[in-house]
């Protein structure tokens, strides 16, 4: 049985399965797709894969194709029967945990996936920059809430959790590691811990060279 293959670009939304993969230690192979945005070729060889075109996208060692960073984190959790990154049932920190993964993904990501390419969802050119002034605006509302809700020394208190990598990660982008360090201190001090990870280094540096 071969081992995993996963579809992705160096500091997108791939990283945040990477991240897990490398902390599993697991066997896989990274399929550089480019720039979705601006590659017409790029599109056209991931959506052999997944139709949406999107990443991460991972093929399992059994040829079965998985999308939704989310459900790939519950999935590589079960695969590995390992509950370091996962919560496992009834362990304290589980409803949290479930809570706040799902909260990252259908509320903050797609504030990206709007914000990016606002051409794709807005036709008029000139409502294109409010469009994106607005995504990102209530972008920053909703990581305030998670600022809220965030523990020490990581987002589940004394428990670690991908819930931290995906902090770690996502802090990358909008609003820009400035904010973060002057709006949302906790979350800041969290992705800090989570990059300095010793398994994870050459994660960081290959995702994230200038942090």
């Amino acid at each position: 049985m071969s081992g995993f293959v996963l579809y992705g670009t160096p500091g997108w939304g791939s990283a945040l399965v990477e991240a897990q993969l490398d902390f599993y230690q697991l066997n896989y192979r990274f399929e550089t797709v480019g720039d979705l945005f601006m590659d017409a070729s790029a599109r056209a060889k991931l959506e052999g894969v997944n139709p949406l075109a999107q990443v991460p996208t991972l093929v399992l060692p059994g040829g079965e194709v998985m999308t939704e960073s989310a459900a790939i984190t519950l999935w590589l959790a079960a695969y590995t029967g390992r509950d370091d990154l996962v919560p496992g049932p009834g362990a304290p920190g589980q409803a949290a945990f479930l809570r706040w993964l799902v909260f990252l993904v259908t509320n903050i990501y797609p504030t990206f996936t709007y914000a990016d390419d606002p051409s794709r969802f807005v036709s008029v050119e000139a409502a294109q920059a409010p469009f994106r002034a607005a995504v990102n605006d209530y972008g920053k509302r909703l990581w305030a809430i998670v600022e809220g809700e965030a523990g020490a020394p990581w987002f589940l208190g004394t428990r670690f959790s991908a819930i931290d990598l995906y902090i770690g990660v996502m802090r990358h982008w909008r609003p820009t590691p400035d904010w973060f360090a002057a709006h949302a201190p906790k979350l800041n001090e969290i992705a800090l811990k989570a990059q300095a990870l010793k398994p994870l280094e050459e994660f960081w540096q290959r995702n994230f060279p200038e942090s």
